[in-house]
């Protein structure tokens, strides 16, 4: 009970302290790639988006995700590139916007380039010419292609460390405690990093990405994910957790099955850090890099909570 009264408090505060700020949107950032749910991470030359809107990836690492052989050879001068998986044989031309895909012509209306020493073709071309479902993510700037088989943090990969590893954040101990079980601290945590986004949280809501943004001074944590509004605390040692919910009036119904809720770092509410209102306890001091964690505060894990090693420290 102490812990619910306790959320309404601080949600009541975080309006009335911040309710007329919101966040503005961050420069475009760097396209993704996701294989079945899975970031791909290129080594070198990065994907991009061209003029036309068509995202271009280099050849031989996309098609070798995708269980592809490339192979290159000349003819009259030109760079020939073909691509076969199975029965499927997509054939190419350095310079062209058309392509053969299983002996039939398809126009992308995209040249095929050369740039860093690198073979960019059509995303679309390649993907859908070996038989893989693609979508683009214009909110994200990602683009999925096959399954959307997210990582879930209940599978056997993420390993359950006890409280008793994180004592020295448990200052107020409350943010540890089950909602759904009065006095009933939680089993454990399991950490997880920006690498393994997109992630579900269990039972609840798939979390996307975090970005760090700032409007009129002030800084956010910004969190993609399929809910609205989920709380966040950041964990830092020997001091007490600072809990934060999302600013109502920023909050960004992004209409594809996902929401953006922004979240205050330096915030009012930590006056009330030991359960008790303190007057004099100055917030403005905290800084972002001296947290470690940043945990979900969400009810649909039923054992454990999930905390995010800080990726902005």
């Amino acid at each position: 009970m102490k812990k619910i009264i306790l959320t309404m408090l601080l949600s009541m505060v975080a309006l009335s302290v911040l309710g007329t700020d919101g966040a503005e949107a961050s420069s475009p950032s760097q396209v993704e790639v996701l294989l079945n749910a899975n970031k791909l991470s290129f080594p070198d030359a990065k994907p991009f988006q061209d003029s036309q809107g068509s995202v271009m990836v280099p050849i031989r690492f996309v098609s070798e995700a995708l269980g592809g052989k490339i192979s290159y050879s000349k003819s009259g001068g030109k760079t020939i590139v073909e691509i076969r998986k199975g029965d499927d044989l997509v054939k190419m031309t350095v310079g062209q916007t058309s392509a053969q895909v299983n002996g039939k012509a398809k126009d992308y209306g995209t040249k095929v380039i050369l740039k860093q020493n690198r073979t960019f073709v059509p995303l679309r071309l390649v993907s859908e010419g070996l038989g893989e479902k693609v979508e683009w993510d214009k909110v994200g700037r990602w683009v999925w292609i096959g399954e959307k088989t997210f990582r879930n943090t209940d599978d056997a990969e993420f390993k359950l460390r006890p409280l008793s590893d994180f004592k020295a954040y448990m200052k107020n101990p409350y943010l540890f405690e089950k909602t759904t079980d009065v006095g009933q601290l939680f089993k454990g945590i399991k950490v997880i990093t920006t690498k393994q986004l997109p992630i579900k949280l269990g039972n609840g809501e798939i979390i996307y990405d975090i970005k760090l943004v700032k409007r009129k001074g002030y800084e956010y944590i910004a969190i993609r994910s399929s809910e609205r509004g989920t709380p966040i605390f950041f964990m830092v040692k020997n001091d007490y957790a600072k809990y934060r919910t999302g600013v109502d009036n920023a909050f960004e119904n992004n209409r594809d099955g996902t929401a953006t809720n922004y979240y205050p770092v330096v915030n009012g509410t930590d006056k009330f850090q030991t359960g008790k209102y303190i007057q004099t306890h100055d917030y403005t001091k905290f800084k972002l890099n001296k947290a470690d964690y940043i945990a979900f505060s969400t009810y649909k894990v039923d054992d454990y909570i999930v905390a995010l090693i800080n990726p902005f420290k």
